[in-house]
C-alpha cells in the first residue's frame, strides 16, 4: 500500500468516524423522579423511553443523562448546574414542575445550555427574555382558558369558586382563572390558596358550598386533587361542574378513583384522541408498554426529546448551532405544530392548542373542542353515587 493510499485510508476513517459521532449526542434530563410528583414524573420519564426507542430507530443514538430533582427548586439548579459543566450535555430537557422550571431557566441562559422545558407552564418562565429557553407546551392562562370557554359553550355559569395549590404552578393559573372569568362576565364567589399535602380540606370545601358556584375550578397535583373530590363528595359539594386545570386531574391514578373522579373535566396539552400526527399511534404503544394511559407530560416529554436530539444531532451537538436551530424550526409530530416564536411579552414559546379531556367510565375522554372531540362532555355533573 502506497504511503498515498494509507493517508487516503486514514482521511476516509475519519470520515466516518466523524459521521458516527454526528448520530450520537449527549442530553441532559431533569425529571421528578422521586417525591411528591414522582407519579407525574414518571409519565415524563416514560415518554422520554420511547422517544429514546424512535430515535435509535432513526440511527439516533442519545447518550442520556438523567437527574431526579424530587420536585425541588434548589435540587433542580444543582443538576442543572452539573449537566452544564461536568456532563457538557449539548442540550437539556425537563423538568417537570413550574417552581423546578422557573429556577433552572437562568441556570441555563447562565451557562449557555438549550433547555426545552416540556410541560412547566408558569408564564414567567418564557417572560424573562432568556434567549436559551424554550416552550413547546402551553402557558398557565391557557390551561384556565380553555376549560371555562367549554363551561360557557355548554351553559351560561355565572358564578365560580377557586381553590388552588400556593405554588408556582397553582398560584398562576389561579391568577389566570380571574382573568377569563372576568372576560366571561362569570363572578368570582370564592378563592383560596391551599398549602399541599393539607390532610383535611373539608372546612375549605364546606365554605364554598356555602357560595353555591355554578362552577368549581381547581388546580392540584394529584395527591391533593384526589384529596380534594374525595372531600367534595363527603361535605355534598355539588356544582354544575368540577373543573380542574391539568396536572393530578390528567393522570391515570385519579382517573382509576371513579367513585369521585368520574365527570370532572380536565384542560390538559394533549389526548390520544387529538388529531395530530402519530397520536393515536403513540397512545396505543404507551398503553401496550406502559399498561396505562398515556398523559399530556408524557406526549410532552416524547416530543421534547424528540425536537431535542435531531436538532442536537444536525448541529453537531454545538449549542450555539442547536439554539439557533431550534429558534429556527418548526415541528410537526404528535403534540401538533410546534414553532418558538416571541408574542406579548413571551421569547421561544409556541402556541399550543389546548384540549379538554372528561374522566367517563374511569378514562380521560377528549370532548372540547368540538372539532378534536371524541365523545359528548356529561354537563351538569350528575351528582354522586
Amino acid at each position: 500500500m502506497t504511503k498515498r493510499t494509507m493517508a487516503l485510508v486514514a482521511a476516509l476513517c475519519l470520515v466516518f468516524i466523524d459521521i458516527a459521532r454526528a448520530d450520537n449526542v449527549k442530553i441532559g434530563f431533569i425529571n421528578s423522579m422521586t417525591g411528591s410528583e414522582a407519579p407525574v414524573g414518571e409519565n415524563l420519564t416514560n415518554g422520554v423511553t420511547l422517544a429514546l426507542e424512535d430515535l435509535a430507530k432513526a440511527g439516533i443514538k442519545v447518550d442520556l443523562v438523567k437527574e431526579d430533582d424530587t420536585g425541588k427548586p434548589q435540587v433542580s439548579m444543582s443538576a442543572m448546574e452539573k449537566l452544564a459543566t461536568r456532563d457538557k450535555v449539548a442540550g437539556l430537557v425537563g423538568p417537570y414542575t413550574a417552581a423546578c422550571g422557573n429556577a433552572i431557566a437562568r441556570v441555563a441562559e447562565k451557562y449557555k445550555v438549550p433547555l426545552v422545558v416540556p410541560v412547566a407552564a408558569k408564564d414567567e418562565i418564557t417572560q424573562q427574555g432568556l434567549k436559551w429557553v424554550f416552550r413547546p407546551g402551553a402557558i398557565s392562562y391557557d390551561y384556565a382558558e380553555i376549560v371555562i370557554e367549554m363551561a360557557t359553550a355548554l351553559d351560561k355559569p355565572k358564578t365560580m369558586a377557586i381553590i388552588n395549590e400556593n405554588t408556582d404552578f397553582g398560584i398562576s393559573v389561579a391568577r389566570g382563572a380571574k382573568a377569563v372569568a372576568a372576560k366571561k362576565g362569570i363572578q368570582i364567589v370564592f378563592e383560596e390558596a391551599y398549602y399541599k399535602g393539607s390532610p383535611d380540606y373539608r372546612a375549605t370545601l364546606s365554605k364554598i358550598k356555602a357560595t353555591n358556584p355554578d362552577l368549581v375550578f381547581m388546580v392540584s397535583y394529584v395527591a391533593d386533587a384526589i384529596l380534594l373530590m374525595r372531600q367534595s363528595r363527603e361535605v355534598g359539594l355539588r356544582p354544575k361542574a368540577f373543573l380542574g386545570a391539568g396536572a393530578g386531574f390528567s393522570v391515570a391514578q385519579f382517573a382509576q378513583e371513579q367513585a369521585i373522579s368520574n365527570y370532572v373535566f380536565s384542560s390538559t396539552q394533549w389526548t390520544q384522541d387529538a388529531k395530530w400526527p402519530g397520536a393515536k399511534d403513540f397512545g396505543k404503544r404507551y398503553e401496550a408498554k406502559f399498561g396505562k394511559q398515556p398523559t399530556y407530560h408524557a406526549a410532552a416529554a416524547y416530543e421534547a426529546m424528540m425536537i431535542m436530539a435531531e436538532t442536537a444531532v444536525k448541529a453537531g451537538g454545538d449549542r450555539e448551532k442547536l439554539r439557533e436551530a431550534l429558534r429556527a424550526g418548526k415541528w410537526n409530530g404528535i403534540w401538533g405544530e410546534v414553532k418558538f416564536a416571541d408574542y406579548d411579552n413571551f421569547t421561544n414559546q409556541n402556541k399550543h392548542q389546548m384540549l379538554v379531556e372528561q374522566i367517563q367510565n374511569g378514562r380521560h375522554e377528549t370532548v372540547y373542542p368540538p372539532q378534536q372531540a371524541a365523545k359528548k362532555p356529561i354537563y351538569p355533573f350528575p351528582g354522586w353515587k
